[in-house]
């Protein structure tokens, strides 16, 4: 990424809380930098605190030929593609201090929410009502709602609640063009228009700034206990089948690499995290059934509670999420769910060391965490591994050069020609996070 030396904004870019990008924290420059091609300019960032200073960075975005890359506290910045690859310098846009409550209807099990609002603190406020938002999104601490949506962050609990889309019940945005607009509404129950909640879900950001958005909320449940299994890969493959066919209802159910287990202290072989939340009689009822499944498939098993329990998914998402060294390789990846066992046994044959995979196996899809020095054909040989069985892998984190050579986001499917007309009603001037989305939208 390179920088230019512009001249300072005029009106109220300034009052907005513009900084030039010589300016920012080292931590905004890094995650800039790794978010944006090398030959890219980095204009700088503004931090808008209404809709209205918003429509105003985007009036003079527009003025200037600024191409605008949506954000909120830069926790994802890096995932998906390099943006900034065209003539047009970029100016990031956070919108961390839009992030108010707006409304909670308690009753009604919803939520309304500013895009900037940070998920822990979300969180914190629904469960003084006893209630909580069910996603597990990597880096709780520092994710906000908007980057959530954005790159349909959903984690292990969709086993149980579903994707971020099926949570969320109405959003408002700004078009590229200035313009205000929103979807769907503050009840559960609303099918006017159309379902603009799940085209922008995971759009990264390339079709309009979100500001607003309304979810379903549920209730907190009584307790929580996880089951831990190992073994072979056959008897994993046997459990996970006996789980899905029967009565138990797990809220996550994760497949785990040798590796990752390894690195968790749980064992050498391939494991099951089987996580159950309700009041307490079932959740017993359920671990102990799930004990038994696994015994008699000749896994270990252990059940983990109360304090221990909690520690034990932060250092599992932290393992796969949250490499000490920012170099490190962080893909998504989809397969159908029969396939998510011999996904991870054919990983484990192509000789790449300190590899983590997590892959929920009830939806097939997962994170893996690969040693920046994984020879791209290593990856490539996965990627073809997924797509031969209908799936997919595709690149979130990695450095720019790595990015660079090989094509983030893969197999595009066979929508690539109608998302780029989405992408030219939304945005004709290609300015809202170019180059970051499938195709190179």
């Amino acid at each position: 990424m390179t920088e230019q030396a512009i001249a300072q904004p005029e009106g109220n870019l300034v009052k907005i809380g513009f900084q030039p990008y010589d300016a920012l924290t080292s931590s905004w420059q890094s995650a800039l930098s790794t978010a944006m091609a090398p030959n890219s300019v980095s204009v700088g960032l503004v931090t808008p605190t209404t809709i209205t200073e918003l429509i105003e960075v985007i009036a003079y975005a527009r003025q200037q030929r600024w191409a605008l890359l949506p954000c909120g506290q830069a926790s994802k910045l890096d995932w998906g593609g390099l943006v900034g690859e065209a003539p047009s310098p970029l100016l990031g846009v956070s919108l961390q201090r839009m992030n108010q409550l707006v409304d909670h209807a308690v009753g009604d099990l919803t939520v309304t929410i500013e895009a900037g609002m940070g998920f822990a603190a979300l969180q914190d406020h629904l469960r003084q009502a006893g209630q909580f938002l069910p996603l597990d999104p990597a880096y709780p601490d520092r994710a906000t709602i908007g980057g959530i949506v954005a790159t349909a962050d959903a984690g292990s609990l969709r086993q149980r609640y579903g994707g971020v889309r099926d949570l969320l019940l109405g959003i408002s945005f700004v078009r590229a063009d200035g313009q205000t607009a929103k979807a769907g509404g503050r009840v559960v129950k609303n099918v006017a228009g159309y379902d603009l909640m799940k085209l922008f879900t995971g759009s990264y950001g390339t079709l309009g700034i979100l500001t607003q958005m309304t979810f379903r909320v549920y209730p907190l449940p009584e307790t929580s206990q996880t089951v831990v299994l190992t073994g072979d890969t056959t008897a994993i493959a046997q459990i996970v089948d006996a789980i899905l066919k029967s009565t138990l209802t797990p809220t996550s159910l994760d497949l785990l690499s040798p590796g990752l287990v390894l690195n968790l202290g749980l064992g050498q072989e391939m494991g099951l995290a089987v996580r159950f939340q309700s009041v307490a009689v079932s959740v017993e009822q359920q671990c102990n059934r799930t004990l038994a499944i696994g015994q008699s498939l000749g896994a270990i098993g252990q059940c983990w509670v109360d304090q221990d329990e909690q520690d034990l998914w932060q250092r599992l998402q932290a393992s796969v999420t949250e490499p000490p060294l920012s170099e490190d390789i962080i893909c998504k990846i989809g397969v159908k769910p029969a396939m998510a066992v011999p996904f991870l046994r054919q990983a484990e044959t192509l000789g790449i060391s300190s590899w983590f995979g997590q892959i929920h196996a009830g939806v097939g899809l997962g994170r893996l965490r690969l040693p920046a020095d994984t020879a791209i054909a290593a990856l490539l040989a996965l990627r073809a591994f997924t797509q031969s069985h209908g799936g997919f892998l595709s690149i979130l984190r990695a450095t720019p050069s790595f990015k660079q050579q090989v094509d983030v986001w893969g197999y595009s499917g066979n929508a690539l020609p109608l998302m780029q007309k989405l992408k030219h009603q939304f945005d004709l001037d290609r300015r809202l996070s170019p180059h970051r989305f499938v195709g190179g939208l």
